[in-house]
């Protein structure tokens, strides 16, 4: 690591300096003076605590983390055994950087400086997420048995059971009127549900384009705002350089219009409800698909975030699991159907939530134009 500077000279020619190597590191990594003073950092530590370096040599390390946090004292372990300390799976999140930052923490000392130590994080956000994702594509996918199964052996005797109720309605009295209508409504709402099942077992190959995702965002907006979110309050904060997404246009307005109705309801009737719509690029995230030979980047993150309660923290793990819901009357298939539309895109949904501030965020690959395409 070089000496304190807010200047980052390039790398020599014909070879790399330490420096160099260490801003290429997709980890964040700083060097910590024995008052705890930072006195360097790498880009990707830049990035993580949202601060220049410029800024952050200014300041010492518990300025940047979580009162009483486990890497203090990992630091003063290193210091007094004077050997390098590893910690899993440690939360360094606070409202300065937005939330929960799950990290492994490496902390090592500076043999050349006494007092000094290096710390590198590796951030655990994504991987879990990815993990998360995985598992809401086999829930999807047992989903999609179930409505198979569903449509064949349960659509058919309902038909019969809600024929045979409609003839005895013919010769009922009006107190047993009453049963038979019960039957028949009863019958009507099952087959409405394994209609909405049914959905998940569609299998076709989804017909895509080139889509912007923000003409999406908009739409869905307006069909919000003149409708069940007529009283929330929107912002929106796009990148207006952000490519095309490939993508089918309808199932983007599905999933996002699904969002924003979720995110109205969290809201319900606060006074202050706002809903905000977001667009970014964030290179880096690559996800490993079924049948692909390499990594997909996942470079395009589309968010809708809102000011309401925020979800159950025991509901979290299983957010996007079929028949999940805090809805009296909800059937918890609506993020289930988000989960699987996004997946079928190549893509990952995830949602980080705490009190007034819930964030459902889409990572999608963008468009890429074909030889073809380049030459019409």
């Amino acid at each position: 690591m070089s000496s304190v500077s807010s200047q980052r000279p390039g790398p020599r020619a014909g070879s790399a300096t330490a420096e160099a190597v260490v801003n290429a590191l997709p980890h964040p990594v700083i060097t910590v003076a024995e008052d705890n003073r930072l006195i360097d950092a790498n880009v990707a530590a830049e990035a993580f605590f949202e601060a220049s370096l410029a800024v952050l040599v200014r300041h010492r390390l518990q300025e940047f983390v979580p009162f009483g946090s486990p890497i203090l004292s990992l630091v003063e372990q290193v210091r007094s055994r004077g050997a390098a300390v590893n910690e899993y799976r440690v939360d360094l999140g606070t409202p300065r950087n937005g939330g929960e930052r799950i990290v492994d923490i490496h902390v090592a000392p500076l043999s050349e400086v006494a007092g000094h130590v290096v710390i590198m994080l590796q951030e655990r956000t994504i991987a879990d997420k990815m993990d998360r994702q995985l598992t809401h594509r086999g829930a999807a996918r047992s989903v999609t048995a179930l409505a198979s199964m569903l449509a064949h052996e349960i659509k058919n005797p309902l038909s019969g059971i809600r024929g045979a109720a409609q003839l005895l309605e013919l010769s009922a009295s009006d107190d047993d009127r009453s049963l038979t209508r019960l039957i028949t409504d009863e019958a009507d709402r099952i087959v409405k549900l394994v209609d909405r099942m049914e959905v998940f077992s569609d299998e076709r190959p989804i017909e895509r384009e080139p889509v912007n995702i923000h003409a999406v965002l908009e739409h869905v907006r307006t069909l919000a705002s003149t409708g069940f979110a007529r009283t929330i309050r929107f912002i929106e904060e796009y990148d207006p350089s952000l490519p095309p997404v490939l993508a089918n246009r309808d199932q983007l307005v599905q999933v996002f219009l699904n969002l924003v109705k979720n995110a109205a309801e969290a809201i319900g009737d606060s006074p202050d409800g706002e809903i905000q719509l977001t667009t970014a690029f964030r290179p880096g995230v690559r996800l490993m698909m079924p049948g692909a030979p390499a990594r997909v980047s996942l470079p395009l993150e589309f968010c809708v975030r809102d000011n309401g309660p925020g979800v159950p923290e025991d509901l979290m793990p299983h957010l996007f699991d079929p028949f999940v819901t805090t809805k009296p009357t909800g059937t918890g298939l609506g993020l289930a159907l988000v989960a699987k539309i996004v997946g079928d895109h190549g893509g990952i949904i995830e949602c980080d939530s705490q009190p007034r501030r819930t964030t459902f965020r889409v990572l999608m690959p963008m468009y890429r134009a074909s030889r073809g395409d380049e030459k019409s």
